[in-house]
């Protein structure tokens, strides 16, 4: 456990929750036709409709902030790196919105998410050395984010006409 004080360790908590929301809005920004462009594309049976979507990923963003935090307070020496990764995977994660929404770029698109998806698995595996409690944290991210993956590759396939 860190030394920082009860202060420091909200602060840091709410910096973690800016980052990740910030992080987020970046991508929300490429989505601002999305519910339009989402009910023109063909999509198989299991793909949710389209207010599922900003539930979900408001929750997965609060949890990646909780476990970003709970590395940051940590005093292993491998934080640094850890929350390094963490960094990336938030940006390749709020590309994907602009690939898919906004460039409508499919194989990019689903490429993106391949590259997010190994990054998940690397931020996972980093913060269990640091804190077992951090990873469970990025579990349900890492669900959401392989049936994302499916699902981009569904829909991209079934619309080459609108993403490329």
């Amino acid at each position: 456990m860190s030394q920082r004080s009860a202060r420091a360790q909200v602060i840091g908590l709410i910096g973690w929750l800016v980052v990740a929301f910030v992080a987020g809005g970046l991508g929300a920004v490429a989505t601002m036709d999305a519910p339009t462009f989402y009910a023109q594309l063909i999509r198989p049976t299991w793909a949710p409709p389209a207010s599922i979507f900003g539930p979900v990923w408001s929750t997965l963003y609060a949890l990646m902030a909780t476990a970003a935090w709970l590395v940051w307070r940590s005093p292993h020496e491998r934080r640094a790196a850890a929350l390094a990764l963490f960094i990336a995977q938030l940006l390749i994660n709020a590309t994907w919105s602009w690939l898919f929404f906004a460039w409508r770029l499919g194989a990019l698109a689903f490429f993106d998410v391949l590259v997010l998806l190994a990054l998940i698995a690397a931020c996972i595996v980093y913060f269990w050395r640091i804190s077992r409690l951090s990873a469970a944290l990025l579990a349900p991210y890492f669900a959401w984010t392989a049936f994302a993956c499916a699902l981009t590759w569904a829909v991209w396939r079934r619309n080459p006409a609108l993403l490329g």
